[in-house]
């Protein structure tokens, strides 16, 4: 009977998106949340590195909405390690990403419904093309450091259907982020 339950829990360990990722050396938490969490956008279980809102990541310029001179955070960083899968969570039409600028890589994606546009930077390889239509668990990405300079991560932005970066607002409900234990 041990032999099986240790077997089990091995599986379970090596089961795909089951692990905790592999510390990136380069990445930096500018967060106090040290919960780890699960989504059905992607596998495994991950840290926020850099939250929605006011932050203090340098790489923001000061935004008068913030004390102390910090910028604003348009979305939340999802720290995971390079080539973790990136699925559909809901029904999308994915848009050409063109008009977003260089600062979420070279290759990221935009999805759009009725109710908001969907930014996600710094991905490495795209199994999608603008004009397609995505189902839930449809595999979409894969996670990269992609114009990132703090290590592999995803950044999620949810905007206004066609909005721009003022439109942006808190992602996490659209994520179906999970606290999980590690």
């Amino acid at each position: 009977m041990r032999r099986v339950l240790a077997l089990l829990l091995l599986l379970a360990v090596l089961a795909p998106g089951s692990a905790v990722a592999k510390p990136d050396p380069r990445w930096v938490f500018y967060t106090d949340d040290k919960t780890w969490y699960s989504s059905p956008w992607f596998g495994g279980k991950h840290r926020i590195m850099i939250p929605f809102g006011c932050t203090e990541a340098p790489y923001y310029s000061p935004d008068p909405r913030c004390e102390d001179g910090h910028g604003f955070h348009h979305g939340i960083d999802v720290a995971m390690a390079c080539g973790t899968k990136l699925y559909a969570a809901r029904r999308a039409t994915v848009v050409d990403p063109a008009p977003l600028g260089p600062a979420y890589g070279t290759t990221p994606l935009l999805l759009r419904t009725e109710k908001w546009d969907l930014v996600i930077g710094h991905v490495r390889k795209r199994y999608v093309e603008p004009g397609d239509a995505v189902r839930r668990g449809r595999l979409i990405a894969l996670a990269s450091d992609n114009g990132a300079p703090d290590g592999c991560h995803l950044h999620f932005e949810k905007r206004a259907p066609s909005g721009g970066l003022d439109s942006a607002t808190y992602p996490k409900g659209l994520l179906d982020l999970e606290a999980v234990v590690p």
